[in-house]
């Protein structure tokens, strides 16, 4: 039987962050970024508990707009999370299921977003924010993890509702028996990353305690799985690739699996099939195409979507394996794209919850059924503790064997936060987090995996509830 709650208004605090070194992802650079922590207060009968999450709010990923600054896109942002919120708490203001809850707030937060033209992606943002806030709340009230408040259906989660075809299907009908004990780290290599340490420039180094460029980062971590931001320049991208095949090969011994990410930047789908022929058929590049499982959105949202896109696909019945990515913002682009040739999407707690949990179960029917599709985990700076841990224990959940993380990379460890958060963390979590010889607390890779064992414990993936109310308080006041 589903948990009823109620909900206390909502809270924001932010916190500035800042990178390691700079980070260059499609039309930005990522040198500092705003990162936002959204609290409430879930009572179950006569139980509470915080509920607690995070999240970056990096510059252009929700919009990709190249006319607009930073600056201008931020107010929209927590203008978007801040009217989610809002509605959240006139919805729980009697008590509600979990399921019932999010389907209200996405129907509202869909009909005001479209009156706006906001673009879903955003617009589901804060979903997603709410909706995680409120799931790790309940959990602790419940005091069970995430994985058994599925099993046990006590968020009401009624698939059928979300896509027609799952029927009377329960999320522990097609998900996996049990959360993944590990999982393996795709490691993103970004246009502007060294690869050496010869590539990095003297002024540039970094002197931190942990690896700077790819190989160095492969020698600590023993890295199997890659992830490679392409230009959309063919001269360009082949140039590297032969340098990556290189290094790769000499690193790993060939043991090693690489997605393709086209970041948008392909004009049209015929562009895209010129790179991938002309690379394809480079003696210099076999090893590495051998082993490329799939690509990402290379071409840009607004016309990835489209018939001109699905024509183009169907005529080109040798593809590879193809996912939306930045296309994915709302419940009817995953059948969209399955319906024109692609072969699925990724998961990012950014997009959702309940959405990522009813992909899933959509893809995995149609496993089932024989048809070839795939479901990535894909999430380039999430942050720790609470960000990371509450994603990768979606990831588990959803059976995801390997998914993009490079937070630990971009930022040093936990070193951005209190000790006190960074030794209550470690202490809970020691199978992921342990103690660098400088003072901070850092991901523990091993052999090229991350150990899920304790986020599959704890309530929404984090075991303390971190006190966040130090940070700079948020009013994200907003007219509904």
């Amino acid at each position: 039987m589903a948990d009823y709650f109620t909900l206390s208004p909502f809270e924001f605090f932010v916190q500035h962050t800042r990178t390691r070194f700079p980070f260059r992802y499609g039309i930005a650079s990522m040198t500092e970024v705003p990162h936002l922590f959204v609290r409430t207060r879930v009572t179950a009968g006569n139980q509470s508990s915080f509920g607690l999450t995070s999240e970056g709010l990096p510059p252009k990923w929700f919009t990709k707009n190249p006319t607009t600054t930073f600056e201008e896109d931020l107010p929209e942002m927590l203008e978007v999370i801040g009217h989610a919120a809002r509605l959240g708490e006139q919805i729980a203001h009697a008590p509600i299921s979990f399921f019932d809850f999010w389907r209200e707030l996405y129907r509202q937060q869909t009909h005001w977003a479209k009156s706006r033209k906001l673009a879903p992606l955003l617009a589901n943002l804060g979903v997603a924010l709410v909706e995680r806030a409120v799931l790790d709340g309940l959990c602790r009230v419940a005091g069970q993890p995430l994985h058994q408040m599925i099993a046990a259906s006590r968020l009401g989660l009624r698939l059928g509702e979300v896509y027609p075809e799952l029927g009377d299907a329960q999320p522990r009908d097609l998900l996996p028996a049990t959360p993944l004990e590990s999982c393996f780290v795709r490691h993103t290599i970004g246009l502007g990353d060294a690869l050496s340490p010869a590539d990095i420039p003297a002024d540039e180094r970094v002197d931190d305690g942990l690896p700077q460029d790819l190989e160095s980062s492969i020698r600590a971590y023993d890295l199997r799985y890659f992830k490679v931001k392409l230009f959309a320049d063919a001269e360009r991208d082949v140039a590297r690739l032969r340098e990556l095949n290189n290094l790769l090969e000499r690193e790993t011994g060939g043991d090693y699996f690489v997605t393709l990410d086209g970041n948008e930047n392909f004009q049209n789908f015929a562009a895209f099939r010129e790179f991938w022929q002309q690379a394809s058929a480079d003696a210099t590049l076999r090893s590495l195409w051998q082993r490329i499982i799939v690509v990402e959105q290379p071409v840009h949202r607004d016309h990835a979507l489209s018939d001109e896109a699905g024509t183009a696909l169907g005529a080109w019945p040798e593809r590879p394996p193809l996912i939306i990515d930045e296309s994915d913002g709302e419940l009817g682009d995953l059948p969209r794209a399955l319906s024109l040739g692609y072969a699925g999407t990724s998961h990012k707690n950014c997009k959702g919850i309940v959405k990522g949990m009813a992909n899933a179960c959509r893809l995995e029917k149609l496993r089932r059924a024989g048809q070839r599709v795939v479901l990535t985990g894909e999430d380039l700076c999430n942050l720790g503790p609470v960000a990371l841990l509450q994603d990768l224990a979606l990831m588990a959940l959803l059976g995801i064997e390997h998914v993009e993380r490079n937070g630990h990379h971009y930022f040093r460890g936990l070193s951005l936060w209190p000790d006190d958060w960074q030794a209550g963390v470690v202490s809970a979590h020691n199978d992921v987090y342990a103690g660098h010889a400088q003072g901070f607390a850092c991901l523990q890779i091993h052999e090229g995996r991350l150990n899920l064992a304790s986020i599959n414990a704890a309530p929404f993936g984090l075991e303390p509830l971190l006190d966040c109310s130090r940070f700079a308080p948020l009013p994200l006041a907003t007219e509904n």
